[in-house]
């Protein structure tokens, strides 16, 4: 079997050796800020962190010893009042999801180009104004699926592209975690309908969603949902395990589970009707990615080095907006990924068949 690929770790979107740096401000200090994201700029080739924007003053000059290159420390409202604003020319946003349109409206109205954490807001109202503040403004906003810059999902997109496993007719994933083990604390904003919009289709779910719209390049038109919660600390968002099912235009499904209360687990499958493509471990950027594809009774382990997720994320989006290339996914996109997750919560609620709404 001949691979559409000669080098797994080719950054294939790269066209430029060294077009230059993006200074970002980091928004939202919480642990994936401290612990994922500034540490990957600072392996990044294109990006450095300047800024460091929080609600808490504390909190965001005790973080600036993370990186060498970060000059101020400031709050939320100064940050909307336009303070250090000459000192970054990009925002990447990771705050608690209902707090992403005001950071979005600001950089906007300064000129910054934006990296939004998935999802894009807690709401499909919200995430639409989002897109609206996209359409009518020349600042780039790019949604952070880092799943879309990740070697093995980018290769995988690949196979199936070139008809190697056949036409796909099933997708299979997960993503799980223990939550309350990870971060033991009942009044966390996850758990917040208000600040989450849910708890584990919102911010596992998309995972799946997201991952199987890239590679299979199609968007889905309807889902099936069922969705449980096992303890108290679930009850006010509801979706402690999730359960649904996208159901493509082509016929092609996506059965997709995800849960917050569950051993810690991802893995990702396109079966068609001539073999077969495996990402296992998928979605955790903290653990080593395996990819194998099977094909007429023969079956191939792809060794592969690993990347660092958010670095080729953060890398990707800094190549675009200095080699002039519009990034992508877009806000367009992720707002698919809106109205899709809506679509999961009602039909969870309606116990039916939903079909996805179209902006």
């Amino acid at each position: 079997m001949e691979f559409p690929f000669e080098d797994f770790t080719l950054r294939d979107w790269q066209t430029a050796e060294d077009p230059g740096t993006v200074r970002v401000a980091m928004i939202g200090i919480g642990w994936w800020t401290r612990e994922q994201a500034i540490p990957a700029v600072r392996e990044s080739a294109f990006v450095d962190t300047t800024v460091l924007v929080s609600g808490s003053m504390g909190k965001a000059r005790e973080a600036t010893g993370l990186a060498p290159t970060i000059e101020h420390a400031i709050t939320y409202e100064e940050f909307h009042n336009g303070e250090a604003s000459e000192a970054y020319d990009a925002i990447y946003v990771c705050t608690p999801n209902a707090l992403h349109l005001p950071f979005v409206e600001t950089a906007v109205r300064l000129g910054k180009d934006v990296l939004c954490e998935k999802p894009m807001e807690a709401t499909v109202d919200r995430a639409s104004e989002i897109v609206d503040l996209t359409a009518d403004s020349d600042v780039d906003v790019m949604i952070a699926y880092r799943m879309q810059t990740e070697p093995a999902v980018r290769r995988a997109r690949e196979v199936v592209a070139a008809g190697l496993i056949g036409d796909p007719v099933q997708v299979h994933a997960n993503m799980s975690q223990p939550l309350l083990e990870m971060i033991p604390d009942p009044d966390q904003w996850r758990l917040d309908p208000d600040l989450s919009g849910g708890a584990t289709v919102m911010d596992l779910g998309l995972y799946p969603i997201n991952t199987a719209r890239f590679v299979l390049d199609k968007d889905p038109v309807a889902v099936q949902a069922r969705t449980t919660h096992d303890r108290a600390e679930f009850e006010d968002v509801g979706d402690e395990h999730a359960v649904f099912t996208l159901l493509f235009p082509d016929g092609v499904s996506a059965a997709c589970t995800a849960s917050q209360g569950a051993y810690k687990s991802s893995h990702f499958r396109v079966t068609g009707t001539e073999g077969e493509v495996v990402i296992e471990p998928a979605f955790y950027n903290s653990q080593d990615r395996g990819f194998r594809i099977s094909v007429g009774g023969e079956r191939y382990d792809v060794d592969f080095p690993q990347v660092d997720q958010m670095t080729e994320e953060f890398d990707y989006f800094a190549h675009c907006l200095l080699t002039g290339t519009e990034p992508y996914p877009d806000a367009e996109h992720g707002f698919v990924d809106m109205l899709t997750m809506e679509a999961v919560y009602d039909a969870d609620r309606r116990d039916q068949t939903v079909e996805i709404q179209s902006r």
